[in-house]
């Protein structure tokens, strides 16, 4: 094999390397956060360990891109949970467009060092939303937090969790009427 030939295969190799990394990128960086809770990224879980005696305080904040025709907001601004209970929280949505309108819901957990600990059983937000011409609809989420958090010395001081979603539409052909 001549040297031009293996400089041209490791080349393309490199290349063909850098191009699966690329594509491989968006979901590692997805399991990364989950793991780590970076940028208050939450976990997702199928039951809940159980009460510890420990409660924190939840808020919850919604928001809305401009590009989406949607009113959207808790049914209650903050709760009061055990830590390690599985809990639910409600928001209502309401489509005040003319036409069928999806939407999908991005979500983080402040303080971002507590993103780990907060894990989502259930939520609104793991799949896209449509809503009709005014329809409301009343979406639910069921978590829980981590006893974990509490042996943490970052996050066993924490009083209060934020947990706040933002409904984007799907595509660009969704605009508000």
């Amino acid at each position: 094999m001549t040297r031009n030939l293996r400089t041209a295969l490791f080349a393309t190799a490199i290349v063909g390397a850098m191009v699966g990394l690329g594509f491989a990128s968006v979901p590692l960086y997805r399991v990364f956060c989950q793991v780590t809770g970076l940028n208050g990224t939450t976990g997702t879980g199928s039951e809940a360990p159980g009460a510890t005696g420990r409660s924190v305080t939840v808020a919850f904040d919604s928001n809305v891109s401009p590009k989406l025709a949607w009113a959207f907001k808790p049914e209650r601004r903050s709760d009061r949970v055990d830590v390690g209970a599985r809990d639910m929280a409600f928001f209502t949505a309401t489509n005040h467009s003319d036409r069928p309108v999806t939407g999908t819901a991005t979500f983080n957990v402040t303080p971002a060092r507590v993103g780990k600990y907060f894990t989502k059983i259930q939520c609104f937000c793991f799949t896209q939303q449509t809503l009709q011409p005014g329809e409301t609809a009343r979406m639910p989420v069921i978590f829980y937090i981590d006893p974990k958090m509490l042996d943490d010395p970052d996050t066993n001081d924490v009083e209060q969790i934020t947990l706040s979603y933002t409904f984007y539409p799907v595509d660009s052909g969704n605009t508000p009427s």
